[in-house]
């Protein structure tokens, strides 16, 4: 669901009151798990991003806009974390999958870059934390770069 909103506490105030806790649990996981010089912002959904102070060329689709990274979003069945990492290098994915079995009983419902939960109280914080925690701005960029130039 898109909400029209400019601020993190608005977009999780927006969100229905059942998911709001494991929401705003969520974004701390991340936060308090994100390397440094990644960047919060919201635009349909709460995003993190590689500023253009970091990286001034900017999104290769939007060069105006920063370099996107992961994002986390209320939508009308689940919520997603969205992580771009993970589409982008096949050993974090293949950790993650990996890994997944040890934090949750449910069976892992992603996307190619898109992990969602379908009931709040299945997020695997801990791990998601430690996915947060296993690329920097550095690696990201490094990465973008190396894939966009195939």
């Amino acid at each position: 669901m898109t909400y029209s909103v400019s601020t993190p506490a608005e977009y999780i105030e927006a969100i229905p009151e059942e998911r709001r806790e494991a929401f705003e649990k969520l974004r701390e996981t991340i936060v308090e798990n994100l390397p440094d010089g990644f960047q919060e912002s919201v635009d349909g959904m709460i995003g993190y991003c590689v500023p253009h102070r970091l990286y001034p060329a900017g999104y290769h689709c939007n060069p105006k806009q920063a370099l996107p990274f992961a994002g986390i979003a209320s939508q009308k069945h689940f919520i997603a974390l969205y992580h771009i990492g993970l589409y982008a290098n096949e050993e974090l994915l293949e950790w993650f999958v990996s890994e997944y079995p040890k934090y949750s009983k449910k069976k892992l419902d992603m996307g190619k870059s898109c992990i969602r939960f379908k009931k709040p109280e299945d997020i695997p914080f801990e791990l998601i934390g430690q996915l947060m925690q296993k690329m920097s701005v550095e690696d990201w960029v490094q990465l973008y770069e190396s894939v966009l130039k195939r």
